[in-house]
């Protein structure tokens, strides 16, 4: 293991957030959220971050899409399924009967003490032995990364739809 942290000073810093990623997600594993609900990996951390969010605010299928940074017709599957399983219900928006609500129903909540402890479990784990000026500097840094990439990746976006309108132009 020390062979690995000493690599890891010199290597590429996605390299490095993928591999923490990684690590993450076979911890959540080991830790696996209750299964014996037969949930997908994917119905899982939709399932955590629905039972999370409605904590504090209404939920709906737009704020998945771009939580995950998935398609609309990915997270519409996934919704539909765990509406057919019980996990969730959608309800009509007063304001907006096209939107729809999406709401845990009670099957749902039963999971939510479970997540709230593996959640602070895993938050503990991370930050052991950081100080915590360290970890505000890292939140900083990391915050900053992101939208590195979601600007480069907006840029890209539109590069594409120039260079496809003026192909369109040529014919």
């Amino acid at each position: 293991m020390q062979d690995i942290e000493c690599r890891m000073e010199t290597m590429h810093m996605g390299r490095m957030i993928h591999m923490l990623s990684h690590q993450l997600k076979r911890r959540n594993v080991l830790e696996e959220l209750a299964p014996d609900e037969g949930l997908t990996g994917s119905q899982r951390h939709i399932m955590r971050f629905i039972l999370l969010r409605t904590l504090h605010t209404d939920v709906y299928q737009k704020d998945i899409e771009e939580e995950f940074r998935i398609r609309k017709s990915t997270v519409t599957g996934i919704l539909k399924l765990l509406e057919k399983n019980g996990f969730i219900r959608r309800e009509s928006v007063q304001k907006d009967a096209r939107l729809k609500r999406i709401v845990p129903t009670a099957r749902a909540e039963t999971l939510r003490p479970q997540i709230q402890e593996q959640l602070k479990r895993t938050e503990i784990l991370l930050m052991e032995g950081i100080p915590e000026e360290e970890i505000r500097v890292w939140r900083s840094v990391m915050c900053r990364m992101f939208g590195n990439l979601v600007r480069a990746e907006k840029e890209a976006l539109k590069a594409n739809k120039d260079i496809k309108e003026e192909a369109g132009k040529d014919e």
